[in-house]
């Protein structure tokens, strides 16, 4: 599949679920690598745009971000892939999103910092 750059420069994302690692399966508890042999982890964000709408996004990344719930922050290299799969004779699909990196946003331009 064809990884989708994501402008992120309008969006504020804000950290709504820790980081945790993905599971290949619920029923075994293995936990999911990358090529490289990193442990793959996810973020759950909230995306909102200027408009106040808002997105719940899951995403991935090949380390642990260190970021906590409530923290805005900035996800770096962030990419959608479409994807589908049949389970049970119905289609599933939908968007996975993965970054390189989630850090912390800079604050506020003119922001008071006392």
């Amino acid at each position: 599949m064809r990884n989708i750059p994501v402008d992120v420069t309008a969006l504020t994302f804000v950290c709504v679920s820790p980081p945790r690692p993905k599971l290949v399966s619920q029923e075994t508890g293995e936990v999911k690598v990358d090529r490289d042999g990193n442990t793959v982890f996810t973020v759950g964000l909230s995306a909102a745009d200027e408009n106040g709408r808002v997105d719940l996004v899951n995403v991935a990344l090949s380390h642990d971000p260190g970021v906590t719930v409530g923290q805005v922050v900035r996800p770096v290299g962030l990419v959608g892939v479409a994807w589908e799969n049949q389970i049970g004779g119905r289609t599933r699909w939908g968007i996975a999103y993965r970054a390189a990196q989630i850090l912390p946003a800079a604050p506020a331009v003119g922001s008071d910092a006392a």
